[in-house]
């Protein structure tokens, strides 16, 4: 692959990354507004993990939330994907340093690091955001119905594997512009 062929298709990954960002907050936002969006039997499937987990099974509750509520339940469910926005930021920041032909920059493995911790942001958060979004959701049902939920799920341990492979990856990077440079400055 050529390398004007190589930054166009970086370039595209970072207009697509950034898409992904805005779509993943306002498809957060949105299943909180109109829960039959969420994943439920009748749903279209579009919740996501923490947010799906507390709609599911009381969509219809959830769709007669006082304003306050849903706005708290957007705001506690968000926490996590703001840190994992950040992580993507730093991709789609990777993504535009490639399609300016910085391949071996030190630039280039910063934003690779940031990518790694951020995914292990987003997975602890996510974790320690889902007892208090259970508890809001739930503050208004009566005695007996109130919840506290706490999940360790699967995809959390995948996450943080992708995670550490990543920060290792990134380790490389840096390590490979350090050599680079030295490179150069024989050259």
């Amino acid at each position: 692959m050529n390398t004007q062929r190589l930054a166009l298709y970086s370039q595209r990954m970072s207009i697509v990354t950034l898409s992904l960002i805005i779509a993943m907050l306002l498809l957060n936002a949105a299943v909180w507004l109109f829960p039959v969006l969420s994943s439920s039997s009748d749903g279209l499937g579009f919740g996501f993990a923490l947010s799906d987990r507390q709609i599911e099974g009381r969509a219809e509750q959830v769709a007669l939330f006082p304003w306050w509520q849903t706005l708290g339940s957007i705001v506690l469910s968000s926490i996590p994907l703001v840190a994992l926005a950040n992580g993507l930021n730093h991709l789609r920041r990777l993504f535009q340093s490639y399609a300016r032909g910085e391949y071996f920059s030190s630039a280039a493995a910063l934003h690779l690091g940031k990518v790694g911790r951020a995914v292990v942001l987003w997975v602890l958060l996510d974790f320690l955001c889902e007892p208090l979004l259970s508890v809001w959701v739930t503050m208004n049902a009566p005695a007996g119905e109130r919840m506290i939920s706490l999940s360790v799920t699967a995809p959390s341990f995948v996450a943080l594997f992708l995670a550490a492979c990543i920060s290792v990856i990134a380790r490389i990077l840096r390590q490979a512009s350090e050599v680079d440079s030295e490179n150069r400055t024989f050259v």
